[in-house]
């Protein structure tokens, strides 16, 4: 009986014991961890009508807020040429630092000694001057504000100049233009004036380019729900409201703005400059711009200078020499070139290394106060260059640096001579103004 009593106190005991405990777990932690809890029950308080009248007034403000503004078409542009504008500059001040670290081993000039002081641009549509790292995000800049003056031109610009893929901007062009096809042809069908944004073809073909939703959205297409036929929900189409003749033609125009449109690029700065004549025509310093190598290579090309004595001593084969030619060639991609005139003066002016020689007769021939007359240009070595040529600059090893001489056409010379007319100015007035000597 004594064990009956003592059994049904040990079961009593072991209820009221709470929940379990691992055996490695020290036996007072358990009640210290009750009383803990128990302690900050008993301290939590209500809050205070200040506390309350602080949270309602918050929630208040909360709810009083504006809710975020939908973007527009322009909105999104603009923030997406922006988060690509911020990543291009954290991407060129990444490259620029990689350039300055791997430029550590090979000897800095100072830029005070280059003959020209860089390469330089010009934004066609600002007429801003630029350099190599600023030129495209400029032009993107410059293409998004057009946006607010003219939105069909600036899709257009949009279309060829943001994506670098021809093939594809062709692709896109062709199917926009089947678009527009159908919807002259069938001015009454609405089923043309419809076009599906979930469909492949425009998904694969035309949403990818950027620019043609806003050139889309320019001819007067609009974004509207459709319902799906048989289901309760609706899609996304770009539907073009009925179009009077006179609209339909003006769309036609369009068309053929997009189909003829141009990627807008920055022009090369000439930077023309004249200087006095000079004995150290022949000496160029040119700055890291003009050469298409990187530090490494630069400090490569130092190196190897004594192996290029030896091996121009070698006896070589035709072959050899056109691929150590060609191989040059491909080292620049700009031509600082100077013309000796008559008079002595030197003219100056900065080229891409593969344009025509016939873009070098033109430069001298805007600098000619008598552009008319006929003159010819002769390359170091003697050889006369011909005003028509089709070579490039650097087939002709005028890059990257090179020095010409001016002569008039002997015989057209010599008829004016007869007539009793002189050639004294050469040289436009504008350009003699800032004559310079060289250092």
């Amino acid at each position: 009986m004594k064990k009956f009593f003592e059994d049904i106190k040990k079961d009593i005991k072991f209820k009221s014991a709470g929940p379990g405990k691992k055996l490695t777990e020290e036996s007072s932690s358990r009640p210290e961890a009750s009383q803990a809890a128990h302690s900050k029950g008993a301290s939590r308080k209500a809050p205070t009508r200040g506390a309350q009248m602080a949270g309602a007034a918050a929630l208040a403000r909360i709810e009083q807020q504006h809710r975020p503004k939908v973007l527009t078409s322009q909105d999104a542009i603009r923030n997406q040429v922006k988060r690509e504008l911020e990543a291009e500059a954290a991407a060129v001040a990444a490259s620029q630092k990689n350039t300055d670290i791997e430029a550590s081993g090979v000897p800095q000039k100072d830029p005070s000694c280059f003959s020209v002081a860089g390469v330089f641009f010009i934004c066609p549509l600002t007429g801003k001057t630029l350099t190599k790292t600023e030129r495209e995000m400029h032009i993107k800049e410059a293409i998004l504000l057009r946006f607010s003056e003219d939105v069909m031109e600036a899709s257009v610009m949009m279309i060829h100049t943001f994506n670098k893929d021809k093939e594809k901007v062709k692709a896109a062009i062709d199917i926009i233009s089947k678009y527009i096809e159908n919807i002259c042809k069938n001015p009454t069908e609405e089923k043309y004036r419809k076009i599906k944004v979930s469909n492949k073809v425009f998904q694969e073909k035309v949403s990818v380019i950027e620019g043609s939703r806003e050139y889309l959205q320019a001819l007067g297409f609009e974004s509207t729900a459709l319902p799906v036929d048989g289901e309760d929900r609706t899609e996304e189409y770009l539907v073009l409201p009925p179009q009077e003749p006179d609209a339909l033609e003006q769309i036609k125009v369009d068309l053929e703005l997009l189909q003829k449109g141009e990627p807008i690029r920055a022009k090369l700065d000439r930077q023309p400059q004249v200087f006095r004549p000079s004995q150290n025509a022949t000496n160029f310093e040119l700055p890291p711009d003009f050469y298409n190598l990187t530090a490494e290579e630069l400090k490569k090309e130092m190196q190897l200078k004594n192996e290029i004595v030896e091996r121009n001593a070698m006896l070589r084969t035709k072959a050899m020499r056109e691929k150590d030619e060609q191989r040059e060639r491909r080292k620049y991609n700009y031509a600082l070139l100077r013309v000796r005139l008559p008079d002595g003066n030197i003219l100056q002016g900065t080229f891409l290394a593969w344009e025509k020689v016939t873009a070098l007769y033109q430069f001298v021939r805007d600098s000619l106060e008598n552009g008319w007359q006929p003159f010819e240009l002769v390359v170091p070595g003697g050889q006369k260059l011909k005003d028509d040529e089709e070579f490039a600059l650097n087939e002709c090893n005028l890059a990257p640096a090179a020095l010409l001489i001016f002569s008039w056409d002997a015989a057209v010379l010599s008829d004016i001579a007869a007539a009793g007319g002189k050639t004294d100015v050469l040289l436009k007035a504008a350009l003699l103004e800032n004559i310079k000597s060289m250092s």
